[in-house]
């Protein structure tokens, strides 16, 4: 599902219980320096991430300050962030005029509240140009943070150059599954992205393929746009001659480790691409 960019006036582009991923929430809080918001999530623990801008951070008590070091874009430095446990009452001062993404993901147990800075960001870049898959993943709630945290994995994901492919070869991850041996090859996770382009007048397409062998559809990205992926395989694309970037909430529902499954008329370019695989193995 595409959201269209819009001015979502600090209200949930995607709310708890929602009908197409259940297990992701996601806001875009907008505020200018001075200026506090305040929000409480039952049963979804959250990231605090700012794309732009420095916020103090207050997690039921505990501060965490000046999280943030972006200025006019997510290109403009590195990301930082702060992990908010389930339902916990959180309040976000702006330090400087901020747009900060709040990522969620359904999960009951309360664990501890914890800030990840610069130096804790874990990236990973992959892929080629000449395979027109070359990008760079950085990741905010990743593998360093694994003991830490329920069922959320949130991350940054640009492509590096100008035009080429994410998420290819394609992949799903919509149920629990196994192999006949018992071996766990597919897990449930819901995913949401939200988009940017440089320069910002850039665009791109996603694919949603539901079912091998069968159409799907293909939705055109503008910059600030949202997608909503319950199930199928889903990779996308940026135009030639401009860079994307897109925010990616993974909630899962049984566990936090990310299993894909590697759409079987594809599958073996796994062996064509610099570095995948352990590109896959840190989404743990």
């Amino acid at each position: 599902m595409h959201i269209p960019p819009h001015d979502n006036q600090n209200k949930p582009i995607v709310d708890v219980d929602d009908p197409t991923v259940p297990l992701n929430y996601f806001n875009i809080v907008k505020l200018k320096a001075g200026e506090a918001f305040t929000y409480q999530v039952p049963n979804y623990e959250t990231c605090i991430v700012p794309a732009t801008g420095t916020v103090d951070v207050d997690v039921e008590g505990m501060s965490f300050a000046d999280i943030g070091n972006r200025g006019v874009d997510v290109w403009d430095g590195e990301p930082e962030g702060v992990y908010a446990p389930s339902g916990a009452t959180v309040t976000l001062v702006a330090k400087r005029d901020t747009e900060t993404f709040v990522a969620g993901a359904r999960y009951e147990k309360v664990l501890d509240p914890f800030d990840v800075r610069v130096a804790e960001i874990d990236k990973v870049q992959y892929g080629s140009d000449d395979t027109k898959t070359h990008r760079k993943i950085k990741h905010i709630l990743g593998q360093k943070q694994h003991d830490k945290v329920g069922r959320l994995l949130v991350s940054e994901l640009f492509t590096v150059g100008q035009g080429g492919w994410s998420g290819f070869p394609s992949h799903k991850h919509d149920t629990d599954r196994w192999d006949e041996n018992g071996t766990l090859i597919e897990t449930r996770h819901d995913e949401t992205y939200n988009f940017r382009f440089r320069p910002n007048h850039g665009g791109g397409v996603q694919i949603l393929q539901r079912e091998e062998g069968k159409v799907g559809d293909a939705y055109q990205l503008m910059d600030r746009s949202t997608i909503c992926i319950d199930k199928g395989y889903h990779p996308c694309a940026v135009l030639p001659g401009y860079e994307m970037y897109y925010f990616t909430i993974l909630g899962g529902l049984s566990q936090r480790s990310l299993v894909q499954f590697f759409q079987p008329t594809h599958a073996y370019q796994v062996e064509t691409i610099p570095g995948i695989k352990d590109m896959v193995a840190k989404f743990k």
